[in-house]
């Protein structure tokens, strides 16, 4: 294959990688809001009853098999290749690997779909064993679940062309795809259930129109950049191969926590009915800051380190590494603390309307606060794990999520009995923790990582501005009992009340300290 000199035309100057991540972090916290509009309405039409727990189950399978897939494994290993194509080689054969890398990719997805159609009795049987001595719940998660299963062959589509245009800088339509999903699922839960003997039937039903929908809606912004994708299946491509490869360890690499949550499920189904639905609702609240901040650095910083690795500079490397970290925990730290402090507020102010109860909002909110334990961890993975795929290194990540996984399944079941579908949460922020901790070390093992000057004085600055937020919030909060009694509208009011108070004292003192917004650009995308 031919290396020609200039292979592309010159780009235009890129944005800051703080520019670019505030892009995918609005986007993406649109689309966590309406999810957020989502849960609500589904809480307020199902609570939750088995029929919830039933469609939750239908949904998680495609959803976490996707995660694994598109967002996980396939994201990690084709970027990185893709960079490094536009890097050395053609716009033609840039377009001939996206093409292949289509083809190969769409078909053996088709195959997953049809076997995924066809056993779905047997997949429900083995993600939720203890569905099986409920004949009637088995029966109606197989039923969902034969119809959101495509939704894994869409919604991959749908993360191919997204990675195509992250690589080339186009980071907000990406971010703005999953909108459709909440507002297909919406839309379903709203004007669709009458028309069914079983209304949660119309969820399934949304999931599969909104594949649909996302994927039809990034084509045209492909077709701006010239690569529109041709499905030419060809494993033997020299392309295709690499990320092949690359993919295997990399399904286990930066996924872990994805099927860690899985565990959890297959267990909480053991547990009273409820169990599943109390953890999702708090899984759901803890993923905010995770996909409005955490997901957002790591989609900007992967493009960024596969060039810079490419181009072999070690400098800027750690430097966008190290800038990674920070935004995190800047971001994590106090998301954490409110998640904990204001679980049963949250909770309360969301899904505590319709068919929830005070209980369910009492139940969510334990399992909430086991979870705000990992959120810092689960953010620090998503900007980590990426310092190893852009070195196209993907062994590494494969072991430390193995040992991850061993050791969140021992705390599962040690945490399980005393602490129910809580301990289960818990296992998870604990086994994050631990999968957080090893990649970091390994970085720093490896001479990729480098603490850059000044994190002291930044330590100090995030430490007394999230003190003084907590206060703030310990001294505002009324009683759980005043959330449970009140309507929407007054809880509306005293949960914009907690957010904006505590969002204008922690970024006070932090300006206070001397923190500025030219500290946090980093470098440029």
């Amino acid at each position: 294959m031919s290396q020609p000199a200039a292979p592309e035309p010159a780009a235009p100057k890129a944005p800051s990688l703080l520019r670019s991540g505030l892009v995918v972090s609005v986007m993406t916290l649109l689309s966590r809001v309406l999810g957020m509009v989502r849960d609500i309405v589904v809480a307020a039409y199902f609570g939750s009853q088995s029929e919830a727990d039933a469609f939750f189950i239908a949904f998680k399978i495609p959803n976490f098999l996707r995660r694994l897939f598109a967002e996980g494994a396939f994201a990690q290993a084709f970027v990185p290749v893709l960079s490094e194509y536009r890097t050395k080689f053609t716009l033609s054969e840039v377009r001939q690997l996206v093409d292949r890398v289509t083809g190969t990719l769409g078909l053996t997805l088709a195959g997953i779909t049809a076997l995924g159609v066809a056993g779905a009795p047997v997949i429900i049987t083995l993600f939720a064993p203890g569905f099986h001595g409920d004949d009637a719940k088995l029966a109606l998660a197989t039923d969902m679940l034969r119809i959101t299963f495509p939704y894994l062959f869409l919604i991959s589509l749908t993360a191919l062309c997204g990675s195509i245009l992250n690589s080339y800088g186009r980071f907000a339509v990406p971010a703005f795809t999953p909108v459709l999903l909440n507002v297909c699922m919406i839309g379903a839960t709203l004007f669709l259930t009458p028309y069914f003997a079983q209304p949660i039937m119309a969820l399934a039903w949304g999931v599969f129109i909104a594949g649909v929908a996302q994927l039809l809606f990034q084509l045209p912004f492909l077709a701006q950049i010239k690569l529109l994708p041709v499905p030419r299946p060809n494993r033997r491509d020299p392309g295709v191969k690499r990320i092949m490869t690359l993919m295997v360890p990399a399904l286990f690499g930066v996924s872990v926590s994805q099927i860690n949550l899985l565990l959890d499920t297959v267990l909480a189904s053991f547990l009273q009915t409820g169990s599943i639905s109390w953890l999702y609702y708090a899984d759901r609240l803890s993923e905010l800051p995770l996909g409005a901040f955490g997901i957002a650095i790591g989609t900007v910083i992967l493009p960024a380190l596969s060039r810079q690795h490419a181009g072999e500079d070690l400098k800027a490397f750690g430097r966008t590494l190290d800038w990674a970290v920070r935004m995190v925990l800047l971001v994590g730290v106090p998301a954490a603390l409110a998640l904990l402090l204001l679980a049963e507020p949250l909770i309360a102010t969301l899904f505590h309307y319709g068919a929830m109860t005070g209980d369910d909002v009492s139940q969510s909110a334990a399992a909430l606060r086991a979870y705000s334990v990992g959120v810092m961890t689960f953010m620090l993975i998503k900007v980590l794990a990426p310092g190893y795929f852009a070195r196209q290194d993907t062994k590494t990540p494969v072991r430390i999520a193995i040992i991850c996984m061993v050791s969140n399944m021992g705390l599962n079941l040690l945490l399980i009995w005393p602490l129910q579908h809580v301990g289960l949460a818990l296992a998870t922020s604990l086994s994050a923790l631990l999968n957080a901790g090893l990649l970091w070390w390994g970085l720093r093992r490896d001479g990729v990582y480098h603490a850059q000057p000044g994190w002291t004085r930044f330590a100090l600055r995030l430490f007394a501005a999230t003190a003084a937020m907590a206060a703030l919030l310990l001294w505002m909060v009324p009683a759980t009992a005043d959330w449970l009694a009140w309507g929407w509208q007054r809880k509306a009011w005293e949960m914009t009340l907690l957010v904006v108070g505590g969002m204008v004292v922690y970024l006070g003192i932090l300006f206070a300290l001397g923190l500025r917004v030219r500290d946090l650009r980093g470098a440029r995308g």
